[in-house]
């Protein structure tokens, strides 16, 4: 995932949290939405009519379905694909692409949107930017049709997703983005940490904050001409990735950095408080900035582009670097080996603070909104049938992240899958000389994700299962409640949320650069109230509130 798609995932996740209501009468138990919506009747053309859990969707006539397409510069698309050729052969489907730059998708979808062009289905969005779309109606509450997609139920039933899904649902009581399903939540991004140096200084795996900060700390001593954490992923957010990683082990909501959200729930007072104001916030502002006091961390770290700081920890001049699975394999190890061949380099678990052994995260994520349109087709049924099956069933997810069997992968006596012997993905076949995703499309960021836990590891290394072993171990903190906003406090909050959201990080960056003392953090905390904080925690809390008693009078009902 590229870091602007990340950043735009978690800020939106703070939007939907406060575009989001309960209506509960709306959603039944299973995610679904009003079962009686309208009359089908006309739009069952090539639909299957009996069509289950584990059913294979086939259209009984052929038919072609237009969608919009993520093209990702790592593995553009190609009218060859083999995905496009073998989904048509066992759907009936064939998809017409619109193909649109990564650097471009928002922008693109929102005119395209706006102008009425969109294709019928519109992958890749990322719950929370759907809401600029739905006042003007053309996209599809698709909660008033999952009673079409059995798959799709089935999961939410037994992964138990139904809390989660309804912090999608807008104020009208329906939603309108098919979310990504995953069976737990998946933590990926920590720190690189070359263990050549650890083993060199006699150094154990850092397992806690303090650890971290002792490591570093006898790092640096002994190669005092470097900065041992020199990190990346500066924009569009400054050190996004490791004030993450800092804020939620100290227990501050989503964290900082990429994770930042201005509101955060806390369960003792059963109110949302404003993040930047949260002693745990002012913790992890502390850890940092003591870091950079005293070298233990590059301050360009917050300001150099991925590449310079990629290139100071490939070369050897920095030894710690926040990470994820895929950097790890096809960036740091490729580079180290040409610069210094005896480095070795593994992902830490993510270290350990006050807020204890704890993963944070969503079981959501990016998904699918429909074009309404849509509704109007002959073939809607069959549109959604189509779509249970390639996002939300087990074979249509082995489908569209492995292919097809006996051609890029094989499975053994116990189930495991293997990549052909030409074939290789993130490294797991080093000697294939054809990509699963470039020459043959699959492992496609618009139709794989989601899934089981097995699925999701079926693609890691034994390496990266051990790091998954030691992070699904660890307690999942409960999903924050919504607050359910009306349209005129939608209006407000986007006021608001901006220019706070903006004071909180620029004052937070000027405290751990020491731009600005940290015996004036009480000062920085009354001037969130010149920012409308005071405002913005009344409007959070007023429809927490009101959310609240709708839940409880549904209950009662």
């Amino acid at each position: 995932m590229n870091n602007i798609s990340r950043r735009s995932m978690l800020v939106s996740l703070g939007a939907t949290l406060g575009a989001a209501t309960l209506g509960l009468s709306a959603c039944s138990s299973d995610g679904g939405g009003d079962k009686k919506s309208s009359d089908l009747s006309k739009n069952r053309a090539d639909a299957m009519d009996k069509f289950g859990v584990g059913d294979q969707f086939k259209a009984t006539k052929p038919f072609t379905l237009t969608t919009m397409l993520n093209d990702n510069p790592g593995y553009p698309e190609k009218g060859n694909w083999l995905f496009w050729t073998e989904l048509a052969k066992r759907t009936n489907v064939t998809l017409k692409p619109t193909v649109i730059p990564l650097s471009d998708y928002e922008n693109k979808r929102s005119v395209m949107i706006g102008a009425g062009d969109a294709p019928f289905l519109i992958p890749k969005t990322y719950y929370g930017q759907e809401v600029a779309f739905v006042s003007s109606g053309a996209i599809l509450a698709v909660s008033d049709y999952v009673h079409l997609m059995p798959n799709y139920q089935d999961k939410i039933k037994r992964w138990n997703l139904q809390g989660d899904v309804e912090t999608v649902v807008q104020d009208d009581g329906k939603y309108y983005v098919l979310p990504g399903l995953h069976e737990d939540v998946w933590v990926d991004y920590t720190f690189a940490i070359r263990t050549d140096i650890l083993d060199e200084l006699g150094l154990q795996m850092p397992k806690t904050l303090d650890d971290l900060y002792n490591v570093l700390k006898a790092m640096r001593a002994a190669h005092p001409d470097k900065y041992p954490l020199s990190d990346r992923w500066s924009q569009p957010h400054p050190a996004g990735a490791m004030l993450q990683t800092f804020g939620q082990a100290f227990g501050a909501g989503y964290g900082g950095g990429w994770g930042y959200h201005n509101a955060t729930y806390d369960t003792a007072s059963d109110k949302f408080v404003l993040t930047g104001a949260m002693d745990q916030y002012k913790a992890m502002v502390e850890y940092t900035a003591k870091l950079v006091k005293e070298k233990l961390l590059d301050p360009e770290s917050f300001t150099q582009t991925d590449d310079q700081a990629n290139a100071k920890f490939t070369s050897g001049k920095s030894f710690v670097i926040s990470t994820n699975a895929q950097e790890l394999v096809n960036t740091y190890r490729p580079g180290l080996a040409k610069a210094v061949p005896s480095a070795k380099v593994t992902k830490m678990p993510v270290p350990v603070g006050p807020a204890g052994e704890v993963k944070v995260g969503s079981r959501l994520e990016n998904g699918l909104m429909i074009s309404t349109k849509a509704r109007d087709s002959k073939d809607f049924v069959a549109i959604m049938q189509f779509v249970d099956w390639l996002f939300y069933s087990d074979e249509g997810q082995v489908f569209a992240k492995w292919g097809v069997e006996g051609v890029t992968y094989t499975k053994d006596a116990a189930g495991n899958f293997k990549l052909a012997k030409d074939v290789d993905y993130v490294g797991l076949n080093p000697s294939g000389t054809k990509k699963l995703n470039v020459d043959f499309g699959f492992s496609n960021g618009n139709f794989a994700y989601g899934g089981s836990t097995q699925l999701l590891e079926s693609v890691f290394s034994d390496e990266e299962k051990e790091f998954q072993k030691i992070m699904t171990a660890r307690k999942t903190l409960p999903v924050p409640p919504p607050y359910p906003l009306n349209s005129e406090e939608q209006e407000q909050f986007s006021l608001y949320e901006a220019p706070l959201w903006d004071f909180v990080q620029q004052q937070t960056l000027d405290f751990i650069l020491g731009k600005r003392p940290l015996s004036e953090w009480d000062k920085f905390k009354s001037e969130l109230k010149g920012k409308n904080g005071d405002q913005y925690l009344s409007l959070v809390n007023g429809a927490y509130d009101r959310y609240k008693s709708k839940k409880n009078g549904s209950d009662k009902s």
